[in-house]
């Protein structure tokens, strides 16, 4: 059942009793209602509709869904192509997995309405590779909608046609960046293209005008062509409009996927109040609030912030609201909505660890600090986690992590960076001491 403090949209239906995948459920909740709505309009007041919602993208960067949609590209007489960004490789993270599992429906909704405003007449899911179950709803979603006049020719008599593929990609984390996706798509090596001139909205798939948009993303437009933009935009907070999925992970005691109006919720009251608080004896010690690529926060420092209207507030982790540009001003992000908790049993060196080993097995390899950073700051932590630390080592990760970010065709050098620049900075006094310990951290095999 969901909380109280929710405010569901997405998340309606799908927590209730004898809710299924299957179109003759969607169907008697409202499904496909917005699409009919959607058809009968102009495909530009669409458009208008989703910029006046001010709907940013929840796959990461938060840029608004709208302009993107009014960059495409709609001169060139190439056709248009739409990528469902459904890869979701970023360590905490695990909603859209869950939005394809409950309601696969919800999205090809969300699909065909995007399809249509921007008339689009090929649309691909790509989908991470160790996501079959997933894979398997979206294909028996997308030959239900074509049975029933929603997907495919003449949808509705209108006379316009569309199709969805479902591609599933190979289980790279590099995927999850557009280019790299686009790449992969084309069946090659996903290295993600440099931009200029490579801007999807004017050279993507096939050197087509291409839009990406991520699942969470494109099942709010649904919800937006049902309600209006403008209604949806009292909905969450100035610049950061209509609800936002949280997924916990870590040292909570109710972990899962919440939404919640965009910040409407502080961090403190999302992990106290909602996610039952701490392990009983523990205390939160830190806190990554957008996926493992955003940067670390430690409980217990401070903010202060300004505010809109000029104001100055003084935060504490607790205080910070859950949206794009409060997270954004105290020196982390939103991401992609992946809250993962830590508490006072964590040895911070050995989580360090644990996403060096990640993003050094990730890496696409194309950008040489990239592909060589990442791979000796995996080194030197899984060196310290083997009992091998040494005093300097944590001004070595810095000195290192800050040669990578900035320096890379994608920004999967500032994901792999980031991380080792914050726990470095936040926790310093442990990266400095850690040589000194009695006993030396977990055995790091996997690691080395």
């Amino acid at each position: 059942m969901p909380h109280p403090a929710e405010r569901r949209l997405i998340f309606e239906h799908v927590d209730e009793p004898g809710y299924t995948t299957d179109l003759p459920c969607y169907l008697a909740h409202g499904g496909y209602e917005a699409l009919k709505k959607s058809v009968a309009r102009k495909p530009e007041e669409l458009i208008d509709e989703v910029k006046k919602s001010g709907l940013r993208g929840r796959g990461g960067a938060g840029f608004s869904c709208g302009v993107k949609w009014t960059l495409v590209d709609r001169k060139s007489g190439k056709p248009i192509y739409l990528i469902v960004n459904a890869d979701e490789s970023e360590p905490g993270t695990f909603k859209d997995r869950y939005i394809i599992h409950q309601d696969p429906h919800q999205l090809v909704e969300g699909i065909m309405i995007t399809c249509w405003a921007n008339q689009v007449r090929q649309a691909y899911i790509y989908i991470r590779g160790e996501f079959p179950r997933g894979a398997r709803l979206l294909e028996h979603a997308i030959a239900e909608a074509r049975a029933g006049n929603f997907v495919g020719p003449n949808i509705l008599g209108t006379g316009y046609s569309c199709e969805i593929y479902v591609h599933r990609g190979a289980g790279a984390y590099i995927c999850g960046e557009e280019t790299g996706l686009i790449e992969s798509l084309e069946g090659k090596r996903p290295y993600p293209r440099i931009k200029p001139p490579f801007f999807p909205a004017v050279l993507g798939l096939y050197q087509c005008p291409t839009i990406v948009n991520n699942v969470e993303t494109l099942c709010h437009v649904k919800h937006i062509a049902a309600m209006g933009g403008e209604a949806f935009a009292r909905i969450g907070t100035l610049n950061n409009t209509g609800t936002r999925l949280l997924c916990v992970s870590g040292h909570v005691q109710r972990p899962g996927t919440y939404e919640f109006e965009s910040g409407k919720i502080t961090l403190g009251r999302l992990l106290n109040e909602i996610c039952g608080g701490p392990r009983p004896g523990r205390q939160f010690k830190a806190v990554i609030p957008g996926g493992s690529s955003s940067k670390i926060l430690r409980f217990g420092e401070r903010f202060k912030v300004k505010q809109r209207d000029g104001t100055m507030v003084d935060w504490g982790v607790e205080d910070i609201p859950m949206d794009f540009d409060s997270l954004a001003a105290c020196g982390t992000m939103g991401g992609s909505g992946g809250v993962i908790v830590m508490d006072d049993s964590v040895d911070i060196v050995a989580a360090l660890a644990n996403l060096n080993a990640f993003y050094a097995h990730e890496s696409c390899g194309q950008c040489t600090p990239c592909r060589e950073g990442s791979l000796w700051m995996k080194k030197i932590t899984a060196r310290m986690v083997r009992g091998e630390a040494r005093p300097e080592d944590g001004a070595l990760l810095k000195s290192v992590a800050d040669q990578i970010a900035g320096r890379t065709i994608c920004p999967f050098g500032e994901a792999c960076a980031w991380p080792t620049q914050s726990f470095v900075q936040k926790f310093g006094d442990e990266f400095r001491n850690y040589a000194s310990r009695p006993n030396p951290g977990p055995a790091a095999t996997e690691l080395a």
